[in-house]
């Protein structure tokens, strides 16, 4: 075989390999793709808003669909085009929340969107509506609702101010992170519970998800180590949730806490609690609803066959070092690099070898980055393990999105440095580090 053909063959076969869920081994210089098949090899600030490469093309028209129905702007009724917004909610679409599918915006009553934070609440106590059930507090519910249709007033106004937190590296080298304080003033006049549970989150990005459901249990289950028989100082676990279709406790993966169970499930509560829309699964009083289990699922399959944004700078020494410490660090003792898919539903998602960086199990991050809130079998101080890839991404898509569960963290550092609790000897590690390794262990991250 002459050079040529040979230098043909190989570049056929890097290319195929490229879309293949496996990096097929013994094929020089495959690099890992982060979502499979599904991966797209686009770095833009409209990365997180592309189809799945392996996206087949009976599924193109799906996918369009449920991009519209991400997209559709809610509006009072009766109207002929998407009715029912309210009477109290805090966005009008899917769309306003993930701008360009990526995280929020760490703001409240900014100028292109009123409010993209959420403010979860409960009480302490009560009996609540089924097993591993929050209390609801009265006149507010689970979340407050700042907005509202005309002529009905908001729940609450909420207003959001940080607290600024001085820090040195042991080398001398000084940052500085913050903390959020909100302010929750009901419209009616009346006090809140003094004893009222609390937490602000950011919306999460919504590509990669498909892969993470079809991720089986039992591989989530082997991960698990709540007691830390190997003491390792790791102890993740998967939450409890309550599963509104089969009205069961089954294992949560999705949210911050891992609070829900299915993406059918997380969409119904979000078209719920962030718009006001009632589903099939979160009907009117009298079974009736204003989101169809059709557009529902529109919605679902749209965020289930997104691409996953390819990895970046691979060949970079600097990168390949700071990957190295990223895993002497400990790092990946909970954001694991590899994960592989079962079966699913959506054909594009099954049997993948994905790198998402996740075990999506929750652990404790303590008590700095607390919000003291149980959600289902989640603790106040426990947090699932959010995947990584795009990570270097984010403020691409949208300068200024935030870091953590509440964007406290303006910066991929400044969201390790708050990393507390199983977390924390990976974190003084870090800190330890000399400037070029931190900024090396950055430039890897970035490069998700």
């Amino acid at each position: 075989m002459n050079a040529m053909r040979r230098a043909a063959m190989w570049g056929a076969l890097l290319l195929w390999t490229a879309g293949c869920g496996e990096e097929a081994p013994g094929v020089p210089f495959a690099p890992p793709r982060a979502g499979g098949a599904t991966t797209i090899d686009d770095r833009s600030s409209l990365a997180f808003m592309q189809p799945a490469n392996n996206l087949l093309p009976e599924n193109d028209r799906p996918h369009r669909e449920g991009d519209a129905a991400f997209a559709a702007i809610f509006v009072p009724a009766p109207s002929r085009i998407n009715p029912g917004l309210g009477p109290t909610f805090n966005n009008d679409s899917c769309n306003n929340c993930h701008l360009r599918n990526g995280r929020g915006l760490p703001v409240m009553g900014h100028n292109i969107q009123r409010t993209q934070l959420l403010v979860r609440v409960s009480l302490p106590h009560g009996t609540p509506d089924h097993p591993r059930g929050a209390v609801p507090v009265p006149g507010l519910g689970f979340q407050v609702q700042d907005r509202a249709t005309v002529g009905v007033a908001p729940e609450a106004s909420l207003s959001l101010s940080w607290v600024e937190h001085a820090g040195q590296y042991p080398d001398g080298a000084s940052y500085t992170l913050r903390s959020p304080r909100v302010r929750i003033t009901p419209t009616d006049g009346s006090a809140l519970p003094p004893d009222m549970l609390m937490s602000l989150r950011l919306p999460p990005p919504v590509f990669g998800l498909g892969l993470l459901e079809a991720v089986p249990v039992e591989t989530l289950r082997s991960l698990e180590d709540p007691d830390d028989r190997n003491s390792d100082g790791i102890s993740g676990r998967m939450n409890e949730v309550w599963d509104v279709a089969t009205r069961t406790l089954v294992p949560g993966r999705f949210g911050w806490k891992a609070n829900s169970p299915t993406l059918v499930q997380q969409s119904a509560e979000a078209y719920f609690n962030d718009m006001g829309l009632t589903t099939p699964l979160f009907p009117e009083a009298d079974g009736t609803f204003e989101v169809s289990a059709d557009v529902l699922q529109d919605a679902v399959f749209y965020s289930q066959s997104l691409g996953v944004p390819a990895r970046t700078f691979l060949d970079d020494p600097t990168v390949q070092r700071g990957e190295k410490l990223f895993s002497k660090l400990g790092c990946e003792a909970c954001h694991r690099e590899t994960l592989e898919t079962g079966a699913h539903p959506v054909a594009e998602v099954s049997w993948q070898r994905i790198h998402p960086y996740t075990d999506m199990l929750l652990h404790d991050m303590g008590p700095e980055l607390a919000d003291g809130r149980p959600d289902g079998a989640a603790t106040g101080t426990e947090w699932r393990t959010p995947p990584l890839w795009g990570l270097g991404l984010t403020q691409t898509v949208l300068p200024y999105s935030g870091f953590l569960h509440d964007g406290r963290a303006r910066t991929i550092e400044e969201a390790i440095l708050w990393h507390g609790g199983e977390a924390l000897p990976a974190r003084d590690g870090f800190r330890a580090l000399s400037a070029d390794e931190r900024g090396a262990v950055l430039r890897f991250l970035g490069s998700l």
